[in-house]
């Protein structure tokens, strides 16, 4: 009888976000946190930021101080999941990849980010939410 095992990959450490120095060198992290850091990166990165990649980013920043409305949540929601998609390609299944923008029931003055996403590799979902 054969049982079925969950997949994995090899062992292997990528850098942390923020960028962090320990006493044994650059802080490490592996895939999972790696893809997630990658995620918070787009999201907290205004496009522009970057010189070598203007386009890159998300800036949740810009949108603290737009309206608290539905209008604004699907704006924002439509060009986080187009920036998600084109950071992260390779790394997740882009046709698994949900975004929710919306503000929390207890914080209205508030913006959660909820991101949803399965790792190709290794068909782990995994969901993130942030609160900005």
């Amino acid at each position: 009888m054969q049982t079925e095992r969950e997949p994995r990959l090899p062992r292997q450490s990528f850098m942390a976000y923020p960028f962090r120095i320990t006493s044994r060198g650059a802080e490490q992290a592996a895939r999972l946190r790696h893809i997630r850091d990658q995620v918070e990166q787009v999201l907290f990165t205004s496009p522009g930021e970057r010189v070598f990649r203007p386009e890159f980013g998300f800036g949740a920043r810009a949108f603290v101080f737009e309206p608290n409305a539905p209008q604004t949540h699907e704006i924002a929601r439509n060009r986080l999941v187009a920036s998600l998609a084109q950071a992260l390609a390779g790394e997740i299944d882009p046709k698994t990849l949900k975004v929710e923008v919306g503000a929390p029931a207890d914080s209205p003055e508030k913006l959660l980010v909820r991101i949803e996403y399965v790792v190709a590799a290794l068909h782990k979902e995994e969901r993130h939410d942030f609160v900005v």
